[in-house]
C-alpha cells in the first residue's frame, strides 16, 4: 500500500492543497503551526479504519461512523464535533479531503462547519478486502507504558489523542508465528548492532537484553532506545512489515543527538523493506541525515524515493503554503536552516 496524493480543501490551515507524495520516505520541516502534524494526523485518520477488514461487511452508516469517531479521537475538536475542523470562516463552510492510494484506490471525506457527527465517506476500492497497515508514532514514547494505558483508555476519559491508544494495543499484541522474512532479519539484524541487544516482552513488559550485561526495563532506558525498542517489536510482532505506512512525529523530541543518527538509519531501513516513511521534523540532524542520502548517491544504493516538504505562511496573506523538492538543499523556505545560518551570524557579529 502506497500513499500517491493527499488533497485538502478548507481543512484547518489548508485552503487548495494538492500533495504528490515520494513512494519510499517524506520528510516535512516547517516552522510551528504550519500544519506539520495535521498532514500526518489526517492521513492516518483517513486510512486507520481501513486497517479494520473488510469494508464489504460494513452497513454504509456503520463505514461513516468509524471513519468519524477516528477523525474524532485522533483531533479531538471541542464537544467532538468534527465541523470545527473545517477552515474558520465567516458563514457556512465545507471541508472535502481525499487520499489517492496506488491501484487508483481512493478515500475522499466531506462534511461542513456546522456537522457534529456526520460526514460523506467514499471509498474507491479494486477488492473487497481493503487491508492498510498504518502506524503512527507520537512525540511521546509508548513501550514503557503500555502495561495498563490501553486499559485505562477503555474504561476513563483520558486527555490523549487516539494514536496513543491504537500505538500500546499495537505494542500488546503477542510475537506473530513463523519465521520472519529476509526484509525484517535484515532490518532487525541492523537494529540489534545498533541497540547492542535484543528487546524481550514479559508480561506486558519490555526489557532490553544486553548480552553479558542482564535485562534492563524500559524506564530505564533513553528515549532514543525506547522509540528504536517500539520498531524492533512492531517488527517482531508482524504489524511493521512490506506495503506498511508509518508516520512518525518529530521522532528527535527528548533526544540525545548521538541517537539521531540511528533512528534515521532505522527509518532508511524501514524503507528498503518496504514501509513508506511519512517524518515531521524540527531537527537540524534529522532533516540532514535524510539530506546526505539524497545528496550522495554511494548512500542510497537502493535508490529511495525521496522528498522534502517546507511548510512556511506567506508573508502578505500569511496562507499556509507548500514547497516540495527531492533534496533539503534545494528547498528556498527552510526553517531549520534559516535558524541555522541566523545562529552563526549572529556569533560572526559577537566575534
Amino acid at each position: 500500500m502506497e500513499i500517491k496524493k493527499l488533497t485538502l480543501n478548507n481543512f484547518m490551515l489548508f485552503e487548495n492543497t494538492e500533495i504528490d507524495w515520494a513512494k519510499n520516505i517524506n520528510i516535512i520541516c516547517g516552522e510551528n503551526s504550519t500544519g506539520k502534524t495535521t498532514l500526518l494526523k489526517v492521513m492516518y485518520s483517513v486510512l486507520k479504519p481501513l486497517s479494520r477488514g473488510s469494508k464489504e461487511a460494513l452497513s454504509k452508516e456503520m463505514e461513516e461512523q468509524l471513519f468519524v469517531s477516528k477523525l474524532q479521537g485522533v483531533f479531538r475538536p471541542d464537544g467532538m464535533k468534527i465541523g470545527r475542523l473545517v477552515s474558520r470562516k465567516q458563514g457556512s463552510n465545507r471541508t472535502d479531503f481525499m487520499i489517492e492510494l496506488d491501484k487508483n484506490q481512493r478515500v475522499s471525506i466531506g462534511f461542513g462547519n456546522r456537522q457534529e457527527n456526520h460526514a460523506d465517506v467514499k471509498v474507491q476500492t479494486v477488492a473487497p478486502q481493503f487491508k492498510c497497515d498504518v502506524i503512527y508514532i507520537p512525540t511521546k514514547e509508548m513501550i514503557s507504558t503500555t502495561e495498563h494505558f490501553a486499559s485505562l483508555y477503555e474504561e476513563y476519559h483520558i486527555d490523549f489523542e487516539e494514536m496513543y491508544y491504537d500505538l500500546a494495543k499495537l505494542l500488546d499484541r503477542p510475537l506473530s508465528k513463523g519465521p520472519n522474512t529476509t526484509e525484517q532479519n535484515e532490518v532487525l539484524k541492523s537494529f540489534e548492532e545498533i541497540m547492542k541487544g535484543q528487546i524481550v516482552q514479559r508480561d506486558k513488559k519490555f526489557y532490553l537484553k544486553i548480552k553479558g550485561e542482564g535485562e534492563f526495563e524500559m524506564g530505564l532506558l533513553s528515549d532514543g532506545y525506547r522509540k528504536l525498542s517500539m520498531i524492533v517489536y512492531m517488527i517482531l510482532s508482524g504489524s511493521i512489515r512490506k506495503d506498511t505506512i508509518l508516520f512518525w512525529d518529530e521522532p528527535e523530541t527528548n533526544m540525545n543527538p548521538k541517537m539521531i543518527r540511528p533512528i534515521v538509519q532505522a527509518m532508511v531501513a524501514l524503507a528498503r523493506m518496504g514501509v513508506q516513511i511519512f517524518v515531521t521534523t524540527h531537527d537540524y540532524f534529522v532533516q540532514q541525515e535524510f539530506n546526505m542520502l539524497t545528496v550522495y548517491p554511494e548512500l542510497n544504493q537502493n535508490e529511495l524515493d525521496t522528498r522534502f516538504m517546507s511548510l512556511y505562511r506567506d508573508e502578505k496573506t500569511n496562507d499556509v503554503k507548500i514547497e516540495m523538492q527531492k533534496t533539503a538543499s534545494d528547498l528556498k523556505h527552510n526553517a531549520i536552516m534559516q535558524e541555522f545560518d541566523a545562529i552563526y551570524d549572529r556569533e560572526q557579529r559577537v566575534i
